[in-house]
C-alpha cells in the first residue's frame, strides 16, 4: 500500500472475504431512497459508498425507491432524487426499482407467515399497542390478538385489502418475543391500514407494508449481496434477518451498518428540512442555503466536489460531525482549479479617466483561467469610464500602502489586466455622497511595469462602464449560527442565522458573463467563487463559497 492509498474499510473487508469463500460470485448494492423529501450531504456519503462498492467490485448498484408510505410521499421526491443521483455521476443497474413494484409478492409473504404461526392480525388501538410494548428497561406483554387462529388473521388481512376495515382498527403483526431486549422485536407491525391513493398503484390497496418488513425482502427479490445502511439501522438488523430467515425468500442478502455523515452548522433530518420549506424560512428544497444536493447545486457546488469530500470520509461503525470547513475546503479546492476568471463590481463607483480620449476604446485578451488554457480566453473591453468597487477608494491620504492596497486620492493603483491609474478628484452629490472620481490613467503600463517614480498600491478589479452587464449578487452564509442547531431544549429554528442571505443590486459584470449559464462556475476575481441561479431569469450571480474561510462562529 503506497502513502496516497487509504486502507480498505470493513465492508471491503467482509466483501473480500465473501468473494474469497464463495459465498457471493457478484456484488449487488442499493440505493433505497423513500421519496418523502429531497435528498442532502448525507445521503451524498451513502450513494458514494454504495454506488462506489459496485464500481470498484465490478457490480452493480440498484436505486430502489422505498415507497410504502403514500401519505409522505410524492412524485416530486421521485423525480428530485433521480436527478441528484445522475447528477452526482452514478448510473444504476438496469430500470430503476420500486417497493410498489413488489407489493403483490409481499402480501403473499405476509400471508405465508400467518400460516406458520408468525403473524397475526391485532386490534390493539396505536395507544394500547404502545402500553403493551414496554420500555427499554421493562418487557412487553402479548396481544390479547395475539393466538388468532391463522384462518381467521387471513380473513381479516383481506377485509383489511379490500378496504372493509377502518383506518387504526386492526395491524398486521410478527409474531417475534415481547419480552426480547430490542424492542424492535416485540412484534413489530407489518402493514397498517392507509385509504389513501398511492402514486404508482392508485387505489389498488388499502393496505400498505412497513419499512422493516419490506426492506430485507426487496434487497432479496434484487439480489442484493451487501445491503449497507447507516447506523440508525443497526439495531433494525435483527428484525431484517429474522424475516430474511423465515421467508423462502430467492436469496439471503446481509445487513452491515456504517456511521452517517453528520456536518456542524445544518440539520439533515428530512422533518426538519420540510419544515423549513413548508414554514418559508427558506424559498424551498433547492433554496442554496440548505444541505440538499439540489441546494448545492444551485449554490454552484459541483458534483466532484461533494465526490471528492465523501470519499475523503471514513467508512467507519461510528457517527461522527464533520466541520463545515472541512467541506468547504474541498469545494474552494474544486473551484480554484475549474472555475474560470471573471470580474464582476458589487458595490460599483463611476471613475472616468480624464485623459483618455471618450471616443476611443480597447480590447484586452485574456486567459479564461490562469493554469488552464483549455478554459480558452476572455475579451475586457476598456474606454474612458469604469466601475471599481467602492470599497476599493478611500479619501484617507494618511493609510499605509501595507494596510490599504487600493486607490486613494493623489495615489496610484494597478487594474487588473490593464492599466496604472492615479485617483486625482471626488464628485459628490447634494448630500455630500462620492458619486464619481475623475482620474487619469498612466500611459503605456497594460502588461508593463510603472514608470520610474510610480509605484502601484496594489491591483483592484474593475468593468468598463458602458460595456458591462448590470446583475443581482446573493452572498450566502450558513443557514444557522450554532454548530448544533437541533440540539439541546430550544427548537432549530431559533438558531437561524438572520445573516445567512444578502441579496445586492445594481452590481456590474463583466458582459461576456449576461450569456452565462447556470452550472457554470466562475470566481470573481477578489470576490469568490460564484455561479448563474438556475430559477431566475434575470441575471442572477449565486455565491457558492468566499475566497477564504471568514467565517466566524
Amino acid at each position: 500500500m503506497t502513502d496516497t492509498e487509504k486502507p480498505i474499510n470493513f465492508i471491503q473487508q467482509v466483501i473480500n472475504a465473501d468473494l474469497e469463500a464463495g459465498a457471493v460470485d457478484r456484488v449487488i448494492t442499493r440505493f433505497p431512497p423513500e421519496p418523502n423529501g429531497y435528498l442532502h450531504i448525507g445521503h451524498a456519503k451513502s450513494i458514494c459508498v454504495n454506488f462506489g462498492l459496485a464500481e470498484q467490485y465490478g457490480g452493480g448498484c440498484n436505486l430502489r425507491f422505498d415507497d410504502t408510505n403514500p401519505e409522505k410521499e410524492d412524485e416530486e421526491y421521485v423525480n428530485a432524487i433521480i436527478e441528484d443521483v445522475r447528477w452526482l455521476g452514478f448510473k444504476w443497474q438496469g430500470d430503476i426499482c420500486y417497493a410498489s413494484n413488489y407489493f403483490d409478492q409481499l402480501y403473499s409473504w405476509a400471508k405465508y407467515l400467518i400460516n406458520k404461526n408468525l403473524a397475526y392480525v391485532c386490534e390493539l388501538n396505536a395507544e394500547d399497542m404502545r402500553a403493551y410494548r414496554g420500555t427499554l428497561t421493562e418487557a412487553g406483554k402479548n396481544s390479547p390478538f395475539r393466538e388468532r387462529p391463522a384462518a381467521e388473521s387471513l380473513a381479516l388481512l383481506e377485509q383489511m385489502k379490500t378496504g372493509e376495515i377502518d383506518e387504526g382498527r386492526m395491524t398486521l403483526r410478527a409474531k417475534i418475543d415481547m419480552a426480547s431486549a430490542n424492542i424492535n422485536m416485540r412484534d413489530p407491525v407489518m402493514y397498517r391500514i392507509k385509504k389513501m391513493p398511492h402514486q404508482r398503484t392508485g387505489d389498488t390497496w388499502n393496505i400498505y407494508p412497513s419499512y422493516d418488513f419490506a426492506h430485507g425482502q426487496e434487497d432479496s427479490i434484487e439480489g442484493v449481496s451487501h445491503s449497507i445502511c447507516t447506523l440508525e439501522f443497526a439495531a433494525n438488523r435483527p428484525l431484517y434477518e429474522w424475516f430474511v430467515g423465515n421467508l423462502p425468500l430467492p436469496s439471503q442478502p446481509r445487513q452491515y451498518e456504517f456511521g452517517r455523515l453528520n456536518l456542524n452548522y445544518t440539520v439533515t433530518s428530512k422533518r426538519k428540512l420540510k419544515q423549513l420549506v413548508d414554514e418559508q424560512h427558506v424559498e424551498g428544497w433547492d433554496d442554496p442555503r440548505m444541505p440538499t444536493i439540489s441546494g448545492l447545486r444551485r449554490r454552484g457546488v459541483s458534483a466532484a466536489a461533494i465526490r471528492e469530500f465523501c470519499d475523503s470520509l471514513a467508512v467507519a461503525k461510528t457517527d461522527g460531525v464533520v466541520d463545515m470547513a472541512q467541506f468547504e475546503h474541498f469545494i474552494r479546492d474544486d473551484l480554484n482549479s475549474n472555475a474560470r476568471r471573471a470580474m464582476c463590481v458589487i458595490n460599483p463607483l463611476l471613475v472616468t479617466l480624464s485623459n483618455y480620449p471618450a471616443d476611443t476604446g480597447e480590447e484586452f485578451v485574456v486567459p479564461g483561467h490562469p493554469n488552464r488554457d483549455d478554459l480558452g480566453e476572455r475579451s475586457l473591453s476598456f474606454a474612458h469610464q469604469i466601475y471599481i468597487d467602492r470599497n476599493d477608494f478611500s479619501e484617507d491620504t494618511t493609510l499605509s500602502r501595507k494596510k490599504f492596497k487600493r486607490l486613494v486620492i493623489g495615489d496610484y493603483v494597478r487594474l487588473r489586466s490593464a492599466y496604472i491609474i492615479r485617483a486625482d478628484e471626488v464628485i459628490r452629490d447634494a448630500s455630500g455622497n462620492i458619486t464619481e472620481i475623475i482620474g487619469s490613467i498612466v500611459p503605456d503600463t497594460v502588461g508593463a511595469d510603472a514608470p520610474e517614480g510610480i509605484k502601484a498600491r496594489g491591483v483592484i478589479h474593475w468593468v468598463s462602464a458602458a460595456d458591462s452587464a448590470d446583475c443581482t449578487v446573493k452572498i450566502y452564509d450558513r443557514l444557522f449560527n450554532k454548530a448544533a442547531p437541533d440540539a439541546g431544549e430550544e427548537s432549530f429554528l431559533e438558531h437561524i442565522n438572520p445573516q445567512s442571505l444578502q441579496v445586492i443590486t445594481g452590481c456590474k459584470v463583466e458582459r461576456g458573463l449576461a450569456a452565462a449559464v447556470a452550472g457554470d462556475h466562475y470566481q470573481f476575481e477578489r470576490e469568490g467563487y460564484f455561479t448563474r441561479d438556475s430559477k431566475s431569469s434575470d441575471l442572477v450571480f449565486n455565491c457558492t463559497i468566499g475566497l477564504r474561510d471568514n467565517w466566524k462562529a
